[in-house]
């Protein structure tokens, strides 16, 4: 490996104010450990005392209290959490406010790509809560009914998420740029009777008519009942009498039916009363091949994960605003609305291109609304190193005290170009992974373990996490399998009427052992990297070679963009690396770079693992949160079926990768 992917030089230090100021040192030192690793161990040594004491750390409220912690007599594949309670997590995120004086701080801060922006305060948030919970009851939607968001980043994305969680339906998130036969496979396979949705939305200056795209989805599914529509862009659509509600007239129905009375305050807000293992969110996430896996998780799972990794490793306090650029169709969305709710922050959202109208918006952004902690993608940042440091430093950027990235690898470059000319190399940038299953991350970084490129502090308290080899045994210094040994709160309680592909996916090739699927090293100096998925490992004559650190050895040539890397079969070698190029502007002699991309990948990785091909490309295949679809451009390049490819943001790149490689 390269000494980015695995090691390098210390370019962080913690400041002791730092380390003595945030959440997990105030934490583990109340609690009598001298050490970060000693709270560690403890937290996976007893996972029943640890969750037992980030549930009252949180101040998460039963209805009932909970007999056990973790009931594990179906196995460690299926465990049973709080076994007994009985809570909703809306009433944690807003009600228990509702007497406090942070019911008048802000919950909810947006902005618009046309320049609007709005603010809602935690008691504003709950009483518009309460309003769409009213009016989808009015509907005669309860416990158990799966309701789908396809809605545009606006503060009624949050109302609608939190309002379906508080009559004790199942929220079904669903990302805004899926065409119709994404989102209708999805709905019927949870039987979903209710979908909010918008007439339109912004996009690069432009409107998508979101409506119409609505419209086909029903016709679609069977079972929807209802459409919810939010006036978002004002353009002319059609609604259908008897099944489309314009948002206002929701809350009308609410009115109607006697649920929003001011004589009757606890009918008007009224939160159902779950049980702690109920049902709260299906999240479906798309593979090569199959139809897309609806990952099932419980109030008493996914929010409390979220909240424990935003209030261990990104130190999240109530004085808060934390941005993290992300589509609710993604686990990132939900994540950020519950787990910010949850600790008392203030939560940022955008609805729109984040380099629109130019490269400096999510710069002013920051500098408008104070953001101080901001989580973006190292695609992301790939993209704005090309216009320089001009656009960041024409704002203050004071308020920012870390950033947070998740998506893939970084490379040197890009990690550097955040951490120098952004941060003003002083801003630690808190790496974490993990997975829509997982309910946020294995490993990330906290404000307490220096920080190399791209490293990790390690796993966040509560995982029991390892590196092992092929035959499972635990590994240092060298690149093995990311393995999980014991479960926690926030684990999928499996994949929704398919157990048998939960267990395929993660529980079939070690016993009792998760298999995360992700490549990952441990250096000397004890911090961790991932090396990008397993199964997009290249194995060229029997050496094993991760995508990034091919892309990271061609983003050290100037004219280079950004890349993917993949392995194709080859005769001799087993597997061949072939990279797809994106480049700068001004290099036309495409040829005279060919050459020169192939010798500095050789002189990186030696000759035996030189590229067969190099394509130039104008766009990478990927996701709306900036994540590159290796496999996917592997399929294409194979003229296989690529499967699902709802999840991309930019389908026309899969044709592009067609045509160069057909040339």
């Amino acid at each position: 490996m390269s000494e980015f992917e695995f090691g390098g030089k210390i370019a962080w230090r913690p400041t002791r104010a730092q380390i003595e100021q945030s959440n997990l040192y105030r934490q583990f030192t109340r609690l009598g450990f001298k050490s970060l690793d000693e709270f560690q161990r403890a937290s996976v040594h007893d996972i029943a005392w640890f969750w037992d004491l980030m549930l009252r750390e949180l101040d998460i409220q039963f209805y009932e209290p909970y007999t056990q912690i973790v009931d594990l007599s179906d196995g460690i594949q299926f465990p049973r959490w709080c076994v007994g309670g009985k809570l909703n997590i809306v009433h944690n995120c807003l009600d228990k406010y509702q007497a406090t004086p942070r019911a008048r701080q802000i919950a909810v801060k947006w902005e618009g790509e046309e320049g609007a922006t709005r603010a809602l305060t935690y008691k504003q948030l709950h009483d518009e809560v309460c309003k769409i919970a009213n009016g989808l009851r009015a509907l005669g939607l309860g416990k158990g009914d799966a309701i789908g968001v396809f809605m545009p980043m606006t503060p009624e994305i949050v109302i609608a998420t939190l309002a379906i969680a508080k009559i004790g339906a199942v929220f079904l998130p669903l990302f805004s740029g899926y065409g119709a036969g994404a989102a209708a496979t999805r709905l019927n396979d949870a039987g979903a009777r209710a979908l909010f949705t918008a007439d339109g939305v912004f996009r690069r200056g432009q409107v998508v008519p979101l409506k119409h795209t609505a419209d086909e989805i029903a016709a679609h599914c069977p079972t929807l009942e209802h459409l919810i529509v939010l006036p978002r862009a004002q353009n002319r659509i059609e609604m259908r009498r008897g099944r489309d509600y314009w948002w206002d007239e929701l809350v009308t129905l609410g009115n109607q039916a006697g649920l929003a009375s001011e004589t009757n305050l606890e009918t008007t807000r009224a939160t159902a009363r779950t049980n702690a293992e109920d049902l709260l969110m299906l999240i479906y996430t798309s593979g090569t091949t199959g139809k897309p896996k609806g990952a099932v998780h419980t109030h008493c799972g996914f929010p409390i994960k979220a909240a424990q990794d935003l209030y261990h490793g990104l130190d999240v306090k109530p004085t808060d605003t934390l941005f993290w650029m992300t589509d609710m169709g993604w686990m990132m969305g939900p994540w950020q609305t519950y787990g910010a709710l949850l600790l008392g922050a203030t939560m940022f959202i955008y609805d729109g291109a984040p380099d629109y109208p130019a490269p400096n918006r999510v710069w002013a952004m920051v500098e408008r609304h104070h953001i101080s902690l901001f989580g973006l993608s190292p695609t992301f940042a790939r993209a704005l190193m090309k216009y320089g440091a001009e656009p960041v430093k024409k704002y203050s950027l004071a308020s920012l005290r870390a950033f947070g990235s998740t998506g893939e690898p970084w490379n040197p470059t890009s990690w550097l170009w955040l951490f120098d000319t952004v941060g003003g190399g002083e801003l630690p940038i808190i790496n974490y992974s993990g997975g829509t299953e997982i309910s946020g991350g294995i490993l990330m970084g906290n404000f307490l373990t220096p920080q190399k490129p791209g490293s990790f502090a390690g796993p966040l308290p509560g995982m029991d996490a390892d590196v092992v080899d092929e035959n499972g045994n635990s590994v240092r210094g060298r690149v093995g399998e990311l393995v999980i040994r014991q479960p926690w709160i926030g684990m999928t309680r499996g994949f929704w009427q398919n157990p048998q592909r939960y267990l395929d996916a993660y529980w079939s090739r070690f016993p009792n052992v998760w298999v995360h699927g992700d490549f990952c090293a441990i250096d000397d100096d004890g911090l961790w990297y991932i090396l990008g998925r397993s199964d997009d490992v290249i194995k060229i004559a029997g050496k094993r070679l991760g995508p990034a650190e091919v892309e990271s050895a061609l983003a050290k040539h100037a004219a280079v963009q950004e890349s993917a890397a993949i392995g194709v079969p080859d005769e001799l070698k087993g597997e061949a690396l072939v990279c797809f190029v994106m480049l700068k502007p001004n290099h036309a002699d495409v040829e005279i770079l060919r050459k020169e991309l192939r010798e500095l990948l050789i002189e990186e990785l030696g000759k035996a693992l030189a590229p067969k091909a190099i394509y130039f490309v104008s766009d990478l295949p990927r996701t709306r949160n900036a994540k590159i679809m290796r496999r996917i451009a592997r399929a294409v390049y194979l003229g296989n079926d690529p499967g699902d490819t709802s999840a991309l943001e930019n389908t026309r790149a899969l044709e592009e990768i067609r045509r160069v490689v057909a040339k």
